[in-house]
């Protein structure tokens, strides 16, 4: 088992954090983080849900041992709240400095003292405590059986993505030389955080084969690829190098025997597989997580527990439904993608197109809060025992679905610039918070701000929302 954790927090919680430990006094102050906690193959993460700051004189108090300390009435209730919430509970004090902070010798003393009742008292969820400097962070977990994690950093979710660690990192600024052009804008450590990146790319249709083309070409080091389909000749003018050996067109060519188009059917290449290839020859570097099914299964979701991002360019509203809840129940921020072309029931004549790269983060409304899934279209989908059906591009359950490849890439380059500018820290945070669409039949770009709810099921405040929750709470829609 790893011996290190990984902690994710809001950008929000994040800023009334550090207000209150660095008021500018050059004291220290307290508070308590109650945190999700999820379990992924590469160990423990914590997702931080609830920040209740210690009150000085009340809570936070001069410490008999130590410079201060909390109050044992404050520690009891926050640790009984965690216990019947089923949350890990989480002390925070901080240190002066800049870039790197440890525990002292007394804050250890001190954990070794009360975290063993704490975890009595608990009830087989872990405790533990963090110290903050200024861009640092450090923390002692402590897990039922009394084994112990230290965080390896902290991911602060919010506009632009925020990486704090114990102390700064040792990684070399080398990179490939290939990506000197690139490396020129965002430098080579924005290079280095690209190599070490982690993405999901839902679905790799028309706009999915696009983001893996443009992702691999920036360097991405590591992809969850998730599709159940395979090539069909159709598919050939808007997929990324693919070609009539990946359909079998001379197999499943009209006229051509039944069996011998079944045959081509089950010869043709997977959608995932066209995908690495295409990351592959781009960068042979990237490691890629092959999953030939929907999103629904099991697998893909303790794949996206992993990643750094998530890009939906399937447009299912179960895929959708299963999405939103991902992003805000583990903190993972992600973009669902799609185009839509309006046409004229009884002429035929296409009256509006526009793409869109709507953003999904715990920060800004969600699907659910949008009206973007559609309780008629879940049942559809849900009643329905065959493969969910991936893009829906024109209005209409009987319609066919034209897609072209120059709208498809419009929304793909926004979301892998959104993506690239978060991940190398270059976002603006005025401009992180809406939805683009694009509508090329009027040349028109709009900015659409979502609406959030604060009683929202996923995205929400209150009591029983699932943001932050990790394995505390259960995915609807999962096989």
């Amino acid at each position: 088992m790893s011996h290190t954790c990984q902690l994710r927090m809001t950008q929000e919680m994040y800023d009334k954090l550090v207000a209150h430990l660095f008021p500018g006094d050059g004291d220290e102050h307290g508070a308590v983080i109650h945190a999700g906690l999820l379990e992924t193959k590469d160990g423990p993460v914590l997702t931080a849900r609830d920040l209740i700051l210690a009150v000085e004189g009340r809570d936070w108090v001069p410490g008999t041992r130590g410079y201060r300390k909390l109050l044992a009435p404050f520690i009891s209730k926050q640790v009984r709240c965690c216990r019947d919430e089923r949350l890990v509970y989480l002390a925070v004090h901080n240190h002066l400095g800049t870039d790197r902070v440890a525990f002292s010798d007394v804050d250890i003393e001190s954990h070794e003292r009360g975290f063993p009742a704490l975890l009595d008292l608990i009830d087989g969820m872990p405790v533990g405590s963090l110290v903050f400097a200024q861009n640092a962070v450090a923390g002692d977990i402590w897990l039922p059986g009394k084994s112990r994690l230290q965080i390896d950093r902290m991911v602060v979710v919010g506009s632009r993505r925020t990486e704090l660690r114990p102390a700064p990192s040792s990684l070399r600024k080398a990179f490939d030389l290939r990506f000197d052009r690139q490396v020129r804008m965002f430098g080579a450590s924005g290079q280095g955080i690209l190599a070490r990146s982690k993405v999901a790319i839902i679905g790799l249709g028309g706009v999915g084969s696009i983001l893996a083309e443009l992702l691999g070409r920036l360097g991405v080091g590591s992809f969850v690829l998730v599709d159940p389909d395979r090539i069909q000749p159709s598919n050939l003018p808007r997929l990324v190098n693919a070609t009539g050996w990946d359909a079998m067109t001379w197999l499943v060519a009209p006229g051509r025997p039944e069996w011998m188009r079944r045959l081509g059917t089950s010869l043709s290449t997977r959608k995932i597989d066209l995908a690495r290839r295409v990351i592959s020859r781009a960068n042979r570097k990237a490691t890629i997580d092959l999953h030939f099914t929907s999103m629904e299964e099991k697998a893909v979701v303790e794949a996206l527990k992993t990643c750094d991002y998530v890009f939906l360019a399937a447009d299912g509203h179960r895929a959708r439904r299963l999405f939103n809840a991902v992003v805000h129940q583990y903190l993972v921020p992600g973009v669902q993608l799609g185009t839509r072309i309006q046409t004229n029931d009884e002429t035929g004549e296409v009256v509006n197109i526009h793409t869109s790269a709507r953003l999904v983060t715990p920060a800004c409304g969600c699907l659910l809060c949008n009206q973007a899934i559609s309780p008629q279209r879940l049942r559809d989908e849900s009643m329905s025992g065959q493969m969910r059906q991936a893009q829906r591009y024109v209005d209409g359950d009987d319609a066919s679905a034209p897609s072209v490849i120059t709208l498809n890439a419009l929304s793909a380059s926004q979301a892998a610039n959104d993506f690239l500018l978060y991940m190398t820290g270059l976002t603006r945070a005025e401009a992180f918070q809406g939805n683009i669409q694009q509508h090329p039949l009027d040349r028109r770009v709009k900015f659409v701000m979502p609406r959030k709810d604060a009683n929202c099921a996923d995205c929400g405040n209150e009591k029983q929302s699932r943001l932050s929750r990790g394995d505390g709470a259960s995915l609807p829609l999962v096989d």
